[in-house]
């Protein structure tokens, strides 16, 4: 009796039939992961380079605006910041964050916030003081003050469609600043009264 199992055993450990076949199946789950992975990780790229696409065109929209007759309503808020459905058409707008301030920067290290607006968050809260990256004020108001910024940020919860059990949603998000075209400052509902 042991013989013959000692017999099958041999032959198990010899035989080469069906090698591929179990070498597949232990390299399949992981080749699937791979697959299932870059089609998620090339979602987010495509969403990721949106993101930025909408942050940059609501930084150069609103900074075209000024003072007076070229002044922002929230009416007009609205249409600007619609514009980011377009540009993340065919991707959902509802997990978007936008928010759209004008900072003003009274010296080289302070600066506070003008005003601010936003979509789905939460707005700056105005004349909050607003720390700016070092040395941005004094490159960009070339040392003439107060000077004001329009920031522009679009936020993205993106939730991957087949690897959400492993990361869960992915936040992607980018802010950019810019300066007023049209005048010294933008203003927003009559803040500021005056540059």
């Amino acid at each position: 009796m042991t013989l013959g199992v000692m017999n099958i055993f041999r032959r198990f450990v010899y035989s080469t039939r069906a090698v591929a076949a179990v070498e597949f199946a232990m390299v399949m789950p992981v080749l699937l992961l791979l697959f299932l992975g870059s089609f998620d990780a090339g979602n987010a790229i495509v969403l990721y380079m949106k993101v930025r696409a909408a942050t940059y065109a609501l930084g150069a929209i609103t900074n075209q605006y000024g003072i007076g007759n070229a002044a922002i309503s929230t009416s007009t808020m609205s249409t600007i910041t619609s514009a980011t459905s377009a540009i993340l058409s065919p991707y959902s707008n509802t997990p978007t964050v936008i928010v759209i301030s004008q900072i003003k920067a009274t010296t080289a290290t302070n600066a506070t916030v003008s005003w601010s607006y936003t979509v789905n968050g939460a707005a700056f809260t105005q004349g909050a003081t607003y720390g700016l990256p070092s040395n941005f004020a004094q490159n960009t108001c070339g040392g003439t003050y107060p000077c004001y910024l329009i920031l522009a940020s679009v936020s993205y919860r993106f939730t991957p469609m087949f690897g959400s059990f492993l990361t869960g949603p992915i936040t992607l998000s980018d802010s950019i600043y810019t300066t007023p075209r049209v005048s010294t400052c933008v203003q927003y509902n009559s803040v500021p009264s005056s540059c």
